[in-house]
């Protein structure tokens, strides 16, 4: 009877470590894959903040967002209309 108890504890106990040994294999793969997933995120995302940066960009310069050429005015010095000279201030006081 001793020898029943003992295959019986023995086959328990392969049974416990071989669902351990499926408890871990699971836990490391779901690492790896959350892992996987999180740097496929990162990469993606990435890459849409840069096509939308380059679409503005573009639209910006080269389409039609781009702002037309004004004409700039150029400042010119005024020269009075006359010939003569506009008299100075003098600077006697008055009482």
């Amino acid at each position: 009877m001793a020898a029943r108890g003992r295959d019986r504890q023995t086959r328990e106990q392969r049974e416990r470590a071989r669902a351990y040994q499926a408890r871990v294999e699971l836990h490391e793969r779901q690492g790896r894959r959350r892992r996987r997933d999180n740097i496929l995120g990162i990469v993606v995302g990435a890459l849409v903040v840069l096509a939308a940066i380059g679409v503005q960009t573009a639209y910006f310069t080269v389409g039609p967002g781009m702002p037309q050429p004004a004409p700039s005015s150029t400042s010119t010095p005024e020269v009075p209309a006359s010939g003569t000279p506009a008299p100075a201030p003098s600077e006697s006081t008055a009482p």
